[in-house]
Order: C-alpha cells, then sequence, then structure tokens
C-alpha cells in the first residue's frame, strides 16, 4: 500500500472501503475497495475530509481485479452467453436461450488449481433458461500477476470451457402399447405425460398411437409416425421383462441400435436407448407414470440437443442417478442427475 494525497490518486487503486456518514441519512461505502480513483471523484474525497488515502501500487504485469475479470469472463463465455456488469471484481455469465448446459470439467479443474482464480459454475447437462445464471468468476486478491491470467487462457485455449447447447425442433411420436389400454379397459396415462414434457422443451407432438401388445403393430406404429414427419419416437408401455412385454424388440425389428436397455437411474432403471440412424427411439417405463421427475427428465434434454448419447454416457448416471423424491420437489435445482 502507498499513502498519497488525493490530487495524485487518479488512475490509482483503492485498497479499503471508504465510509461516508450523513447524520440521520446515511452511512455506508462512498466507494469501495478497489476503486479506481477518477477525476470527479477528487471532490467527493475531500469533502469527506480525506486529503491523503491509500492506494495499491501498481506493478509492471499486474492487472486490477476488474481487469481480471474481464479476462476470465472471456475465458467463460461462448455462443449463447453473456456476461453481467463487473461488481466487485465478479462477473457472472448468463444464458441468452433455453438449453442444455455442458462443462468441461477438467480445464475447470486445472484453471481453479492455479493460485489466486475461481470459476464456479452450475452442473454439466444442467437444463436452463434464458437468462439463468451459469457461471461466476473473479480473482482473489485485488490485483493479480498477469501470468496466471495467461496461464487461464492458455488452459482453455480453443475448446470452450462452457458450452450452452440449444434444444433442436424435434418432431416427437409417441407409441403407447397395452391391451389393457388399446381395448379401453383403462384410460392412457402416458400420453399427457409425455404431451407436458413435449411442451416443457417446446417440442412439437405430431401424433399418438395406441397399439395392442403385438410386435407387428408396435413396429407398424412406429414407422406409421415416421412417414408422418416424426423425428424422435417415444415408446411408452411394455418396458419390463415379463415376457408379454414386446416394446424392446420391436424397438429392434425396427432396424434401430440399441444403446442400452437399462439405466443406473431411479426412478427409471427399465429406460431403453436406441438410434435409427440419427433419430432417437425411447423406451420410456411406467414410473413416468405416477413419479414426478424420472430418467426422462435426465436424458430427455440431452437428446433435444442432438447429443448422441452412449451406454459409457448412461453409465455416469449411476453417481447421483437416484431421485430422493422429496415431498417438495426441487428439480432441478437438487441432486438427482449431478454426478458429473
Amino acid at each position: 500500500m502507498k499513502k498519497v494525497h488525493v490530487t495524485e490518486a487518479i488512475g490509482l487503486v483503492l485498497c479499503h472501503d471508504m465510509t461516508v456518514i450523513i447524520p440521520g441519512v446515511k452511512k455506508g461505502p462512498a466507494f469501495r475497495k478497489g476503486h479506481i480513483i477518477r477525476e470527479e471523484d477528487i471532490e467527493t474525497l475531500l469533502s469527506m475530509g480525506k486529503s491523503h488515502i491509500y492506494v495499491w501500487e501498481r506493478k509492471e504485469n499486474q492487472l486490477h481485479e476488474d481487469e481480471a475479470a474481464v479476462r476470465l469472463g472471456d475465458i467463460c463465455m461462448n455462443e449463447h452467453m453473456y456476461g453481467s456488469e463487473i461488481k466487485e471484481g465478479k462477473i457472472n455469465i448468463h444464458a441468452n436461450i433455453n438449453g442444455l448446459l455442458k462443462i468441461n470439467t477438467k480445464k475447470l479443474e486445472a484453471i481453479n488449481n492455479l493460485d489466486d482464480i475461481m470459476i464456479a459454475t452450475r452442473h454439466s447437462c444442467f437444463p436452463v433458461k434464458q437468462g439463468d445464471k451459469l457461471a461466476a468468476t473473479r480473482i482473489i486478491p485485488l490485483v493479480i500477476n498477469e501470468d496466471v491470467i495467461k496461464e487461464a487462457e492458455a488452459i482453455k485455449e480453443d475448446e470452450p470451457l462452457l458450452t450452452l447447447l440449444p434444444y433442436k425442433p424435434y418432431k416427437i411420436g409417441i407409441v403407447t402399447t397395452g391391451s389393457e389400454v388399446y381395448h379401453g379397459r383403462i384410460k392412457d396415462a402416458f400420453g399427457p405425460v409425455i404431451n407436458n414434457k413435449a411442451e416443457e422443451y417446446n417440442m412439437e407432438v405430431i401424433g399418438q398411437i395406441i397399439v395392442d401388445d403385438n410386435c407387428e403393430k408396435i413396429e407398424e406404429a412406429i414407422n406409421t409416425l415416421v412417414e408422418k414427419g416424426a423425428t424422435f419416437i417415444i415408446c411408452t408401455g411394455g418396458m419390463s421383462v415379463d415376457p408379454d412385454d414386446l416394446t424392446p424388440t420391436s424397438i429392434k425389428n425396427t432396424g434401430a441400435e440399441i444403446i442400452s436397455y437399462g439405466a443406473p437411474i431411479l426412478p427409471g432403471a427399465m429406460f431403453l436407448l436406441a438410434y435409427k440412424g440419427d433419430m432417437p427411439i425411447i423406451g420410456v417405463p411406467g414410473c413416468a407414470m405416477y413419479a414426478k421427475r424420472t430418467v426422462l427428465d435426465l436424458i430427455f434434454p440431452r437428446l433435444l440437443t442432438g447429443e448422441k448419447l452412449t451406454k459409457e454416457d448412461l453409465a455416469k448416471y449411476g453417481h447421483g442417478g437416484l431421485c430422493l423424491e422429496c415431498d417438495t420437489c426441487s428439480f432441478p435445482s437438487c441432486s438427482f442427475g449431478k454426478g458429473w
């Protein structure tokens, strides 16, 4: 720190808060630590009785926290994002669209292992809405050696630290199987659930076909919906291991590649993921009819971005894939699916 006369402090960095007191009106900081003294501040400081102040002595190759925040914000920001106004050396990164947030966790950890830097983010694979906060960053001290920021920039290189994937405009077709529904013995409960999920992500449902427990009929229903323009097929019912539950076999018979029948997620262990070319076909287990949040809430938004998931991707959900089925649901702001 260095003690200087206020008239000689223009452009220097204040190293402590300076409080102004107006009896009966106000008591609070007129200037905060880290403020860069401007010419127009001089009269205010003198009126506060401050002829001398303490400032940081700026040395070569040092950055003020606000300058560092700009550079750290650039490390975080990517397409479909914007930064907040810098306040007290901190900058927040926000979403410009609805989409799925992906984090390069290895690069994030490497940068946070550097001295005097922090970047905090939401979990990877988190569905966000326009305006949501994605990350925040700042340096720890008031000033930092520029070499540390350069090292962080080198870690980022050409690969983004944060990625916000927009949802693609899929046209969804629903195939519901089950003799009890087909013959009208019970009312279909799957259709409204899937329609609500699709509406949550502004997806169009082009039709639902209800069929009996018959492989040929299920295959025919899938193909009919594709012919009508469906680009995403959701099959409901017939997903257990009972001999008369034929949905997995029927999906395979369409020529689709089964990626996984089963997922380490509860509710939703009997989930099926397949692709016919680039078109996703999923089998949704019965838990989706009665559980508020299930495997569908974790996998559906990822598929809607066009991401092609593997069995290994699904296996990672074992860590964090247990829904606690709380009386008051706070999803997605909870532990469900947050093992990444």
